[in-house]
């Protein structure tokens, strides 16, 4: 399953960098990819998994920057 979130408070590229490298080392993540000029990230990753796969992954933003959050 593929999925696209709008990301809220994202500051800086390197910071996006961080957190999409964290994401992708989730289990049952496929891929994942943040753009920091459209503020978006792809999750793609295992479908009955992907709730916790979305938590796991907005824990692993907010360790980055506090104040970042995924707008479900």
């Amino acid at each position: 399953m593929k999925k696209v979130f709008q990301l809220e408070e994202l500051d800086c590229a390197n910071c996006a960098r961080k957190m999409e490298e964290a994401i992708g080392k989730l289990p049952g993540v496929e891929n994942a990819s943040i753009s920091f000029m459209t503020q978006k990230l792809t999750i793609e990753g295992e479908e009955a998994r992907f709730d916790e796969i979305v938590g796991e992954a907005q824990k692993c933003i907010s360790r980055v920057e506090r104040h970042c959050r995924i707008v479900k």
